[in-house]
């Protein structure tokens, strides 16, 4: 699969330079870090809640599990993890569990974990269990631009 029109698009009208990066079939971002050799903190990975305010993505780094009440202490609104079936028909031009953390591109409010702020290199699948997109520290930042932001992830 190449990387979905929706999500390739989105990029160049961000003007953002990334590259794609192949790896063996996996279905989680920790074992594409472990068999990639790319550390666990650098691979970012979706999570896709529902709140009061509707649908979004906690983006947090491989080696972190999302912690819903410190999401909605940051930002004062209830959120759950979304169903199977929400995600699918959101990221319908992925595959199953290969959800991109560009939420943006879908229409998605977007917040990003700090544990992944700074990190020189980050890398997410790009919609399939066999590649990767990645780019600077500093392109995620300018990707991830206004999305609000916190610390909100715990190491599993």
């Amino acid at each position: 699969m190449t990387i979905p029109m929706t999500l390739r698009e989105y990029l160049r009208a961000c003007d953002i330079d990334y590259e794609e990066v192949s790896h063996p079939r996996e279905v989680t971002t920790s074992r594409i870090a472990q068999r990639s050799h790319i550390p666990g903190d650098q691979v970012a990975k979706a999570v896709m809640l529902h709140g009061e305010s509707g649908y979004g993505l906690a983006v947090v780094p491989s080696t972190h599990d999302t912690d819903l009440d410190s999401l909605t202490a940051l930002f004062k609104e209830r959120f759950e993890l979304a169903s199977e079936e929400q995600i699918v028909s959101s990221f319908d031009d992925c595959d199953p569990g290969a959800a991109p953390p560009v939420g943006q591109a879908y229409g998605l409010k977007v917040y990003v974990d700090d544990m992944l702020r700074h990190q020189p290199d980050i890398y997410f699948e790009a919609g399939d269990h066999e590649t990767l997109l990645h780019m600077s520290g500093r392109e995620f930042e300018r990707l991830m631009d206004g999305a609000p932001h916190g610390r909100f992830s715990h190491h599993r």
